[in-house]
């Protein structure tokens, strides 16, 4: 992927459960998992706009 392992990612869990503590993990995985609905969701919308209007462009023509 990005050249992350497990074992960079095992030090990276580490440091957040440090810094955030264990009561707030649920809360920012949560946050984070709506962030990336909410990406995809716009994404796949883009993209629909997008193949909508090709498809009107070809229609005229």
């Amino acid at each position: 992927m990005f050249g992350i392992g497990m074992p960079e990612l095992l030090i990276i869990l580490v440091i957040i459960l440090i810094i955030f503590g264990v009561g707030k993990l649920p809360e920012i995985g949560s946050a984070l998992g709506k962030g990336i609905k909410n990406f995809k969701k716009s994404v796949n919308e883009n993209n629909e706009i997008a193949n909508k209007e090709t498809k009107k462009g070809r229609r005229k023509k």
